[in-house]
């Protein structure tokens, strides 16, 4: 028994990887019925998405094998090369890229279309854990923050060039990291919270207003510490920044948001409806989830999915399959192994050894939190619709690639920690 556990294939975290196939099998199976072709019903028709995907699936499974088997340390010393191949391939697509929706994001191979995005987020957390894993000595400083920071916002940048920007907003969920390590604190984390809430309220209701009711709330406060005058002092900054950020808001919105942005964020708020035209794609999301009702239509028995009334549905609508064929069943049954795999996946992180993979476990999470809450709301209506996939559930091969590797990369860490858990 005790060489088993020793074994390198008893190190393995077999649990994440039964998440993980369950979720691929899951998505395997909704891809089916979002595009079923009756002429080609095999999983294994290439004519079909759901053809394609099971190829991909069968080279991520291999791909999986391939990094467990690799040395750990390859994967570490390798980053700022891995870095830099994705930062090479965001300059590329911008120059031969083929724009698919709006955005210039995927490289035409023929056989195959290549989304640098995807794996920039991979290396991105890789050459992350790199840098602050060789400061986890050293008391946190605001130069490396900044640093950290850089390493981050530089594809960012890239990726608005295409512009996509719900890849571009994946990237900052490594903030997470950031407040795990010590860089962030409490305070900065509530602070940027009340700052998405500000911005909300300053699209509902007069900006003015707004201030005004802030001062009454951050008086009431001054007036309950007024012996305490750095308390007074600080309050007193708080309100000088969030009006400062009240009056930005139109600002932005008007002259930086792209006008279909803007639109989802008006139909969000219910300041427009356009059920026929800038709402559709939402309303039917909405319409096609909430007739699964409770148990579902059955498998291949969706009319919003067989009739194509989702745009998108194999991809970053996926979920209105699992909703309208599965029911609230199927849709809390996907999100709890979600669940579980986010707080394994956390559980992993925090019994790591080394600081480089204890940090690169913790970018694992923080991207797959992200596209699972931003995939799931937005085809739910509590967020604007960002072209994002749900990982390992959507259609694609660069989406099912990336994240595959990018979960992989974590469990060949954690069989490679001293003192299995």
């Amino acid at each position: 028994m005790n060489n088993q556990k020793n074994s390198f294939f008893g190190k393995i975290d077999w649990l994440t990887i039964m998440l993980w196939l369950s979720l691929c099998i899951i998505g395997l199976f909704n891809i089916r019925a979002a595009v079923f072709n009756p002429d080609m019903p095999g999983f294994f028709s290439l004519g079909t998405n759901y053809g394609k995907q099971s190829l991909y699936l069968v080279s991520a499974i291999i791909l999986g094998i391939s990094i467990l088997i690799i040395d750990a340390k390859f994967f570490s010393s390798a980053s700022p090369i891995f870095y830099g191949i994705t930062a090479i391939l965001l300059v590329i697509v911008l120059v031969v890229g083929r724009n698919v929706g709006g955005n210039q994001a995927w490289i035409d191979l023929g056989f195959f279309r290549l989304q640098p995005s995807e794996f920039a987020k991979l290396s991105t957390c890789l050459l992350l854990a790199n840098f602050l894993s060789a400061q986890s000595n050293k008391a946190p400083t605001m130069q490396t923050l900044a640093m950290g920071a850089g390493i981050v916002l530089f594809p960012v940048f890239l990726v608005m060039l295409q512009p996509d920007t719900g890849s571009a907003l994946a990237f900052f969920s490594l903030i997470f990291v950031f407040y795990r390590e010590g860089y962030v604190n409490n305070e900065l984390l509530i602070f940027g919270g009340l700052c998405i809430l500000l911005f909300v309220l300053a699209l509902l209701f007069n900006p003015w207003i707004l201030i005004l009711v802030l001062a009454l709330i951050i008086g009431f406060f001054m007036w309950s510490f007024r012996k305490k005058r750095k308390y007074i002092i600080n309050l007193s900054i708080l309100f000088a920044a969030c009006t400062a950020f009240i009056l930005c808001v139109d600002l932005v919105y008007d002259h930086v948001l792209q006008p279909h942005q803007r639109d989802r964020i008006d139909i969000i708020l219910g300041k427009t409806q356009d059920l026929r035209g800038k709402g559709y794609n939402l309303n039917q999301s909405k319409i096609a989830i909430g007739s699964g009702q409770f148990w579902g239509k059955g498998y291949l028995q969706g009319t919003q999915t067989k009739y194509n009334f989702v745009p998108e549905q194999s991809t970053d609508f996926i979920f209105c399959t699992v909703g309208e064929e599965w029911g609230f069943v199927g849709s809390v049954t996907l999100i709890t192994i979600y669940l579980t795999l986010l707080l394994r996946i956390i559980h992993i992180a925090e019994r790591q050894r080394s600081a480089f993979a204890r940090i690169y476990a913790y970018g694992v999470a923080s991207i797959l939190f992200f596209h699972l809450f931003i995939n799931i709301g937005m085809t739910i209506g509590i967020i604007p619709v960002i072209g994002i996939p749900l990982p390992f559930v959507s259609y694609g091969g660069s989406s099912l690639w990336s994240f595959t590797i990018l979960l992989f990369i974590m469990l060949k860490f954690d069989s490679n920690r001293k003192g299995v858990v």
